[in-house]
């Protein structure tokens, strides 16, 4: 399953964000880094921004679904700890023709008020902001650079 997260998460427990459940993704997407065409699927610049595993915190994962609201944990280089995912009354939005959730972070030793996007802008694989990626496999440079956080570039 995947979910979209358009202002990307927050390490802080008190910021909820909207995530929207998009199309299943096989795994083989989990390594792909650089540009889709404008006019496919997902076109665009696409970054490995992070990378691990996951363990669900309940012992049904498809009941915890259908009820709403997902316990995990994330072993990522970049997120780590609990997480929750809470669908939304909302149900369908914009981006998707699946449910709304939000994705919050539970308070344990990872939650911080870090900017973790801003903070940690670069890609976990390559090591290269969206702008970087897009130039390398002749994508749309400027549209990519509204994606980096200013304070990225030139790091």
């Amino acid at each position: 399953m995947s979910w979209a997260v358009p202002k990307g998460p927050s390490l802080n427990p008190s910021v909820k964000r909207l995530a929207a459940q998009v199309e299943d993704h096989p795994l083989e997407y989990g390594s792909f880094e650089g540009v889709i065409p404008e006019g496919e699927y997902g076109g665009g610049t696409v970054m490995l921004w992070d990378r691990g595993t996951w363990a669900p915190e309940v012992p049904d994962v498809a009941a915890a679904l259908d009820k709403g609201d997902l316990k995990f944990t994330l072993f990522g280089e970049k997120l780590r700890g609990s997480w929750v995912l809470v669908r939304t009354k909302l149900g369908y939005g914009r981006v998707s023709d699946k449910p709304q959730w939000l994705l919050i972070k539970h308070r344990d030793r990872f939650a911080s008020t870090e900017d973790i996007e801003a903070e940690q802008p670069r890609s976990v694989a390559s090591n290269r902001v969206l702008a970087d990626i897009a130039r390398d496999d002749h994508g749309d440079f400027a549209k990519a650079a509204k994606g980096d956080p200013s304070r990225s570039r030139g790091r």
